[in-house]
């Protein structure tokens, strides 16, 4: 058995990272799948379990998992550690004394609850004293909605709000405003108040660095000579060589040396943090590490179709510049010396390298039926596709680290 995951980030109110919500269909053939929801999601929890692995996916943080009636009713949450686990009761089902028993014993063993898509019903109310969570569609539920929401848990000052589809600042604003603690959406991978901001000079030379790099004529003298002009860039290639990340024990005291030792492909992808790291001060952790995924996940869909990887790389990390910069990414695209298929790809998601963007894409967002007719396009199996999403996920959250 194949198991499909996707994670969508959950920020607090000051954007901080938060926790992830899981998402999994138990196979790209069963989108919309005859078994039950119950199935599905035993399935699913086999699969995270022994398959996946929770911290690949979760990285430390906070998971919100969707469990249907039958799965509650049967404890299937008790299969997860309850330190990580938020459980997610999903709208479809009945709150009736069964599934309120279920609750609260879960809640009793230490479970975090979460009531989803919440639809406000005088019912709930039974629940509110075991509830942590009311997770709300921003798109679909009216202010004076929310309003009401807001009135009937004041007598529980323990639950708190969470926004989900929240997909602009001025969106996010709002329902933070109105008292949502917790926020669902790719807000954060939009840019602010466009300005027409230019790259400051680390970044600018950063960002030609990449360009320069990804070329497929580069080789190892012609980038020493890159990093030799910058002595603060010449430190932190050496002090990445020498990270943990790679487990290594040999000494190393020169460009040459590292750049041996890490090897172009590397060398391109250390480019690419320090890219992403120029931006982590002012921006959420999750833009740097959604970059960073991006990028690596490209690449990796790039050396499986015969593209190039290295400028599919960067096609992923300059996919959010905009958001990284508040920018028009038109603009940023003109200030850099990019080939028409790399802008296209990047700008609109088009060609061979945009198909592959765009796939990436369609997995921060769990489209699964769009997922597999791009996996088809590209004849790519499903489940190649799906490792390769996973070891974009740890390689980020590894780089993610080295930048703190």
């Amino acid at each position: 058995m194949a198991f499909f995951a996707a994670r969508q980030p959950i920020l607090d109110n000051e954007q901080q990272l938060y926790a992830y919500e899981l998402l999994f269909r138990d196979s790209m053939d069963n989108v919309f799948p005859d078994i039950s929801e119950d199935v599905a999601t035993s399935q699913m929890l086999a699969g995270l379990q022994f398959n996946l692995g929770f911290d690949t996916l979760a990285q430390g943080k906070l998971a919100f998992i969707n469990f249907p009636q039958k799965s509650l009713l049967e404890r299937y949450p008790l299969l997860m550690p309850k330190e990580q686990l938020v459980v997610e009761v999903l709208e479809t089902v009945k709150p009736n004394r069964q599934l309120l028993n279920a609750v609260v014993e879960l809640k009793e063993k230490g479970y975090r609850i979460a009531l989803d898509d919440y639809e406000h019903k005088p019912v709930w109310k039974h629940f509110y004293p075991y509830t942590d969570i009311i997770k709300i569609d921003y798109s679909l539920t009216s202010e004076d909605e929310i309003r009401q929401i807001i009135q009937a848990i004041q007598p529980y000052p323990h639950i708190e709000l969470l926004a989900e589809k929240v997909e602009t600042h001025e969106q996010y604003e709002f329902a933070r405003d109105l008292g949502f603690k917790y926020f669902q959406g790719y807000f954060f991978s939009k840019p602010e108040v466009l300005e027409s901001a230019n790259l400051d000079p680390g970044q600018q030379t950063l960002a030609q660095l990449m360009v320069e790099l990804a070329d497929d004529d580069v080789d190892l003298e012609h980038a020493g000579k890159l990093f030799e002009t910058d002595v603060n860039l010449t430190f932190k290639l050496l002090r990445y060589a020498q990270s943990p990340i790679f487990k290594r024990r040999a000494e190393i005291d020169s460009i040459k040396q590292a750049l041996v030792i890490l090897g172009l492909d590397e060398v391109r992808r250390f480019v690419g943090v320090l890219f992403a790291a120029q931006f982590k001060d002012h921006k959420p952790a999750a833009l740097t590490l959604l970059a960073l995924t991006r990028a690596h996940f490209c690449e990796l869909v790039a050396r499986q179709t015969g593209q190039p990887s290295a400028s599919a790389f960067l096609a992923g990390m300059l996919s959010l510049m905009h958001a990284m910069l508040d920018t028009p990414l038109p603009n940023l695209l003109d200030s850099l010396p990019l080939s028409a298929e790399l802008k296209l790809a990047i700008a609109e998601q088009k060609g061979p390298l945009g198909l592959t963007l765009n796939l990436c894409k369609l997995f921060e967002t769990g489209h699964w039926s769009e997922i597999k007719q791009n996996c088809q396009h590209l004849n790519l199996p499903h489940d190649t596709v799906e490792e390769l999403y996973l070891n974009a996920v740890s390689w980020a959250g590894e780089r993610e680290q080295f930048l703190s």
